[in-house]
């Protein structure tokens, strides 16, 4: 996955624009939770520490690849992972595994013949996905 999607002038305007509408609204929420809850230093603290699991899996090696291939293709299946992203079985079943354990992926076999185990993303791999996005087209902008 090391092809980077190329946007027009006008796409890439449109793009940044409801990414500003977007980043904009999650800080009025942020901002209007964080007046109304009134958290202490420690509560806040608490609450950052909550979410660092969910960051720890998600930066892991193949993790975002893997849930941005499911994004493009809907279904993929085990074979055809490895194809794309080159990534050997053993690396790929314990990452599926981590990710199906985490909810960001469904896991369906169907008994065959022969045998044949796809993955699609949950609602919250899609959420998380869709979120990443943005960050992941700020740290790539120039």
């Amino acid at each position: 996955m090391n092809t980077q999607l190329t946007l027009s002038a006008e796409l890439r305007k449109l793009v940044e624009v409801r990414l500003e509408q977007t980043l904009k609204g999650i800080e009025d929420t942020l901002t209007q939770i964080l007046e109304k809850q009134q958290l202490t230093p420690q509560e806040l603290k608490a609450e950052l520490k909550s979410l660092e699991e969910s960051f720890t899996v998600l930066f892991q090696k193949w993790n975002l690849e893997l849930l941005y291939t499911l994004t493009l293709k809907t279904t993929v299946g085990f074979s055809e992972f490895k194809k794309t992203l080159g990534i050997n079985s053993r690396t790929l079943s314990d990452k599926l595994k981590l990710l199906k354990t985490h909810g960001y992926i469904g896991r369906t076999v169907d008994a065959g013949p022969p045998l044949r185990v796809e993955y699609a993303l949950t609602r919250k791999g899609k959420n998380t996905v869709l979120l990443a996005l943005p960050l992941l087209y700020y740290s790539s902008a120039t």
